[in-house]
């Protein structure tokens, strides 16, 4: 099977291209001296798509993008973050869209952040109820470029990813050192809901849709036991054995963060329900379970590089 990945230096992409069982993988990246430290040797690095042949492609995996978080919002940061998710769908469509013998499933990245802010209603892949706010915009229209490669011959997947939980990078590590020294807690009222995913939960999703073509169209790829924030920073705290005394106000954050702490202080409660009726299994369905064998794993790594 022969696989181009974009974004295969990010989390997910590393991780993905451990867990693909075949040697033919091709990653588009801008920097292949980094690329080539971080991922193994037997991938193939290309700087331009003009390097590929779609005609010899099975699969297309579409991961890149600027991270949403970490920054304040200013409108160059918003432009950033929308060019990099459109431009490259955009590229790898008319390539698809142009090839004599097309791949035959694009798999494209997305977020739960579409729906925008929600409550404690349960949200599955037929939600049509959204908040119009940047993260929602940001989505939507990456989401439709993505499935202007639909045809015959092209299967597209659209992954509405959550937060990706996983021991080397990403929110998770974020968190830990507050945490840890017993700083951690919940932010605001800690009622926004938390859509969680373990980083191999996350591969096997991917896997998935390679695989079976029962799976198309919008795929929420979250675990099927969203929490609270207030559930998920006492859950942390337990597992770490801290105390979860402490509390973010908002005010703070907005203050930090602008308009972008809105992602920390508004949530959505969404369901896999896709993958469920298509009797995907879960490894990690609880996130008790999810932190224990991350920070476990954490510690284990840790013990042996010392």
């Amino acid at each position: 099977m022969n696989i181009l990945i974009t974004g295969g230096t990010g989390l997910i992409g590393r991780a993905l291209i451990q867990g693909l069982n075949t040697d033919n993988i091709i990653v588009l990246t801008r920097n292949k001296k980094n690329a080539a430290n971080i991922l193994p040797a037997h991938i193939k690095l290309i700087s331009s798509l003009a390097e590929v042949n779609f005609n010899e492609l099975d699969v297309v995996i579409n991961l890149a993008g600027e991270s949403i978080v970490g920054r304040r919002w200013s409108e160059q940061q918003k432009s950033l973050i929308c060019q990099s998710r459109w431009h490259i769908t955009q590229q790898l469509v008319e390539k698809i869209q142009t090839a004599t013998k097309a791949p035959k499933c694009f798999i494209s990245g997305s977020a739960i952040g579409f729906y925008g802010r929600q409550g404690a209603k349960a949200i599955t892949e037929s939600q049509k109820d959204v908040y119009d706010e940047f993260s929602h915009h940001v989505c939507q229209k990456w989401e439709s470029i993505a499935f202007s490669a639909q045809s015959d011959k092209t299967r597209v997947c659209v992954l509405r990813t959550g937060i990706v939980l996983a021991n080397n990078g990403g929110a998770l590590q974020k968190m830990l050192p507050a945490f840890k020294l017993g700083l951690g807690g919940p932010i605001a009222n800690g009622q926004q809901f938390m859509s969680w995913i373990h980083i191999d939960d996350m591969v096997a999703i991917i896997m998935a849709t390679i695989n079976q073509p029962s799976l198309t169209g919008i795929i929420n790829a979250t675990a099927p036991t969203p929490v609270s924030n207030q559930v998920f920073a006492e859950t942390l705290s337990t597992v770490l054995s801290r105390p979860c005394f402490f509390r973010v106000p908002a005010l703070v954050l907005k203050v930090i963060m602008g308009e972008s702490s809105d992602l920390l202080l508004y949530g959505q409660h969404v369901i896999p329900d896709k993958l469920l009726k298509n009797n995907f299994k879960f490894q990690y369905p609880s996130l008790q379970i999810a932190l224990k064998q991350l920070l476990l794993k954490c510690d284990n790594n840790t013990n042996n590089n010392n």
